[in-house]
């Protein structure tokens, strides 16, 4: 018995989720401030080691369109720009193709492979939208052997089921009631007064692991490194803050927003004099949830905090779960406990014959990839890939590989490997390990991406999918960027330790559109190659509004 598929249709909603834009910003802010300081050796979102937990909406330096001469030769114009000696420190490629008749106007290096960063996150959304649809919800449950009795009284386990929602939160947030609140409030409804054995956080319903192939070690201990996990619960990740002593002889102090105990902090911070270096280090263990917080913190400093991923999320659910259940006068004789797929077929958890007590809906998937590629949620993109390759598999052919269950991250790659396929985009020669574009395995071509683009526009989801993408100079991680085309460019960004991107759609000023991809690998100077990507995409566009373009055949 599955309820992931669509409830019935529901209004897009074109918005993106305000409390997950607030969170994001404000954690955000604070969280690039401190580790800018603390000198740990991190690799994402950044060309120094340090991470930098997300993609900025400002480029580092805004140059200005480089000045062209208009001779109805783009490709002439743009590759003399990019053999200029600020671009020949990186490796690029650029594909541009015109929605009008899908010719290839421009390519450079275009069928050669490159590290996409989070432009992986337009494979994932596109085919997720395709093939679930807009109105795709995740359902969340609670299971019991049966009924309550006459006393209100559960006999046996309380199951917490996840089915991959990315929203799925610990108690209502504004609009958003996919939460153990309200299913804890359904059971006080249901007069469910007593539990007579254990909660188990359920994350058997994904097969797989829940860090991706190629993810590196150092990543998975902040937010943006989070397991995907079937029983996601507040993002998978905490908010590690830090407050200065009032006097030099006090140690600062750690508060962590974890309410059960299943964060333990280690506080090995002292106080220095006012106007003293701010250092710091944070490091959470890859296999628990220990986190050790160490170095200087001036007297009368601000505060600071840290986003930091949870290890086996389901557990923390669980824990959450009990907690809410008790404060709600409901007693419980067991422990939290958690459940995985880890284990022969026969001994999974099965629903069927199980009773639900109460359940809960996620926001649309249309909803939902709005604030994925908005906001470059990397956790929304890994849970997207699990849910098609678990929902969608019997598409696939059937398995090659014999005494290996595959995971359904694998599964859902090969769907994206299918889609592309049909919709005749060249395969072959791209390596796809992720959702998200965390993965430093990723290869793509800037010449698929752009095809991507185009596939998409021909479906049915391609408003939504085009709605779901950054405006330049207005919002999402294009906020600050590409001010000249406010309003005609839409695309999403991307961002690794040496390696930058930006694919997306563009609109002419004679209401032409166009759909490109640039990538810029192996650019080690400060900074990123962000400036130089937005300073040929200006160019570009202004070449577009004004330029006599000769369309390039595609070979």
């Amino acid at each position: 018995m599955s309820y992931s598929p669509a409830t019935g249709p529901k209004e897009f909603l074109s918005g993106p989720k305000k409390h997950n834009a607030v969170s994001l910003i404000r954690s955000t802010l604070l969280f690039a401030f401190l580790v800018l300081t603390i000198g740990c050796s991190q690799s994402h979102e950044s060309a120094s080691v340090t991470p930098m937990p997300f993609e900025s909406s400002t480029a580092a330096v805004e140059l200005p369109p480089i000045p062209i001469k208009f001779d109805q030769d783009l490709g002439k114009n743009l590759d003399q720009i990019l053999a200029t000696p600020d671009y020949s420190q990186a490796r690029w490629g650029v594909a541009v193709i015109s929605l009008k008749d899908g010719k290839l106007i421009y390519d450079h290096n275009g069928d050669q492979l490159f590290t996409p960063a989070s432009n992986m996150k337009i494979y994932t959304t596109a085919v997720a939208l395709d093939l679930l649809g807009a109105d795709y919800r995740w359902r969340t449950s609670v299971y019991a052997d049966a009924e309550p009795d006459s006393s209100g009284t559960v006999h046996g386990d309380l199951v917490l089921y996840g089915r991959g929602a990315p929203d799925f939160v610990s108690v209502n947030k504004r609009e958003n009631p996919n939460s153990i609140e309200e299913l804890t409030k359904a059971l006080v409804a249901r007069g469910v007064k007593h539990i007579q054995g254990n909660i188990i956080g359920d994350e058997s319903y994904f097969r797989g692991d829940g860090t991706g192939e190629g993810w590196q070690w150092n990543d998975l201990q902040w937010y943006f490194g989070a397991e995907a996990n079937a029983l996601t619960i507040n993002a998978n990740s905490i908010e590690v803050s830090i407050t200065s002593a009032t006097k030099i002889s006090e140690q600062p102090k750690i508060t962590v927003n974890d309410f059960d105990g299943y964060i333990q902090t280690t506080n090995n911070l002292v106080s220095v004099e006012a106007g003293a270096p701010l250092r710091i280090g944070v490091k959470r263990e890859p296999t628990n949830n220990n986190v050790i917080v160490w170095g200087q913190y001036p007297v009368g400093a601000r505060g600071y905090g840290a986003s930091l991923s949870v290890h086996q999320p389901s557990l923390w659910a669980a824990k959450i779960f009990l907690r809410t259940l008790k404060s709600h006068g409901i007693t419980v004789d067991g422990e939290a406990q958690f459940r995985d797929s880890r284990v022969a077929e026969k001994n999974r958890f099965n629903s069927d014959g199980k009773a639900e007590l109460a359940f809960v809906n996620s926001k649309s998937l249309g909803e939902l990839i709005k604030a994925t590629n908005k906001y470059s949620i990397n956790l929304y993109a890994e849970l997207l890939l699990r849910t098609i390759g678990r929902e969608r598999s019997p598409l696939l052919p059937g398995d090659s590989e014999i005494g290996r269950e595959r995971g359904d991250d694998e599964r859902g790659i090969d769907l994206i490997r299918l889609w592309l396929s049909r919709q005749g985009v060249k395969t072959s020669n791209l390596a796809i390990h992720d959702g998200s574009g965390l993965s430093r395995l990723d290869l793509v071509t800037p010449r698929a991406t752009a095809q991507l683009l185009e596939a998409i526009r021909k479906t049915n989801s391609a408003k939504i999918f085009t709605d779901s993408l950054p405006i330049a100079g207005t919002d999402g991680t294009l906020g600050g960027r590409l001010q000249s085309t406010q309003g005609r460019l839409v695309a999403k960004t991307g961002s690794l330790t040496y390696d930058n991107s930006l694919s997306g759609y563009f609109t002419a000023a004679d209401g032409q559109s166009y759909a490109f991809s640039v990538i810029s690998n192996d650019y080690l100077p400060h900074g990123g190659s962000i400036r130089y990507i937005d300073q040929l995409l200006t160019t570009m566009t202004a070449y577009l509004d004004h330029g006599q373009i000769a369309p390039k055949s595609s070979p």
